[in-house]
Order: C-alpha cells, then structure tokens, then sequence
C-alpha cells in the first residue's frame, strides 16, 4: 500500500500560530522534506519533534523526486514543510505534490498559515474576488505582466522582498495611477508587524523616508474604471 504526503503550513512568524494537528502530523510521519532543515530544525526543538528531516528545495527537488516518490509507493509517509507559511505557495511544493497525486499517492493538505490571506483581510479591499500574483517577474515578462494587469478588475495581491519594495510600488504607479488604493503588510505576526493603507502615491512615499525591512504583501485595488 502506498504511502502518504502531508503538506504542512507552520507559522509564518508567532510560534502560537502552530497548531495541534500540524504537531501531530510532524511527529508521526517517517521523514520531514524542509525547505532549509536549520530554519525548520528551530521550530521542531520548540515543539519536540524529534523526527528525521531531508532538506528539499528549488535546487534539489527535480533531482531527488523520483527517489521521494518511490518510497511513497513503498509505504512511508512524508511531511512537507516550507520555512514558513503553507508549502507550494511562493515556495516549493508544487512538484511533489503533482506527482504524488500522479501515481495515486494520497496527498492531504492541512490548513494553516499563509501570508497573503491576513493581508488580504487587513487591507479592507474587496475580498469576495482576488488574483494573487505572488512575485513579479524581476526583468523578462514583468511589463508584459503589469500590462496585462490594468485591466485586472479583482483586487490583486503580490509578494515582494525589502529591496525591490520600491521599485515595484514605482511599477505600480506607472501602470495602475498614483491614487489607485492598495495596502502594504509587513512581518506578518511577528512584533513589528505593519499594516499600511492609501493610495500607492502615499505608500511609496512612506518608504521613501523609511528603508523597507521585513518581508512584504502588497494587495492593490482592482480597476474599478472599466
């Protein structure tokens, strides 16, 4: 009998966002597949999960997935991780799960943290429809990109690191307008976290007169002129 695959969200910044079945999950499975097993290693100590872990990123997946999945179908069952959040969002995840269900390895997803979805709520924005983009292409296909999105109409929402914060707010102005309304959150659930709302006109200002730290969630207004 086939095995099985966990996808485990852990928290995204405040420990006490764990939650009892993902501790749970994390101490009964065979092996943890983490994204950087020194980033996760931390948060297994704090709750006592003693279980083997196997690093398992963008760099190594396509390599060692087909050795992963046959010890799926061999009977042991994994938990995936990802520094932070729920796996396969802006992170790894994608792929393993796609072949697991594939070759009809059952795959159970727990629900938990997840940055944009905070974010999202705090902005006060229309959330009954959204489009999350995640990060922008850097340089290839990234104005294709934002043209393709003024005609967007749902609320939209990114993900952005400290150092290109203002450059995509300065994209944004371009192809979206100055007054179009958006929300900034930063450090979500962790002691300096920030929610920030305007017009990206005013965001971008705000951080003109302080550096950017932590890492960010820009949710941005539809095109409401449409």
């Amino acid at each position: 009998m086939s095995g099985k695959l966990y996808v485990v969200p852990t928290p995204i910044g405040n420990l006490k966002d764990m939650t009892f079945r993902a501790v749970e999950v994390l101490q009964s499975v065979d092996l943890i597949l983490a994204e950087d097993t020194r980033t996760s290693g931390k948060l297994l100590k704090h709750f006592e999960i003693a279980t083997p872990k196997r690093s398992y990123h963008k760099f190594n997946e396509h390599k060692i997935l087909s050795q992963l999945i046959s010890q799926l179908e061999a009977g042991s069952s994994f938990a995936l991780i990802s520094d932070a959040g729920t796996p396969a969002i802006s992170d790894p995840g994608y792929l393993i799960v796609h072949e697991a269900i594939n070759n009809g390895i059952s795959v159970e997803t727990l629900p938990g943290a997840t940055a944009f979805v905070p974010a999202l709520v705090n902005s006060g924005l229309p959330n009954d429809k959204f489009v999350f983009e995640g990060f922008l292409p850097v340089k290839k296909g990234r104005q294709t990109r934002l043209k393709f999105l003024q005609a967007e109409q749902r609320t939209m929402i990114f993900y952005e690191s400290p150092h290109k914060l203002q450059k995509t707010l300065q994209d944004f102005i371009t192809y979206f307008g100055a007054d179009r309304k958006a929300s900034i959150s930063r450090e979500i659930s962790k002691l300096f976290e920030e929610n920030l709302n305007g017009n990206l006109e005013e965001l971008a200002q705000h951080f003109e007169e302080k550096k950017p730290k932590g890492e960010f969630v820009i949710v941005v207004a539809g095109n409401k002129s449409l």
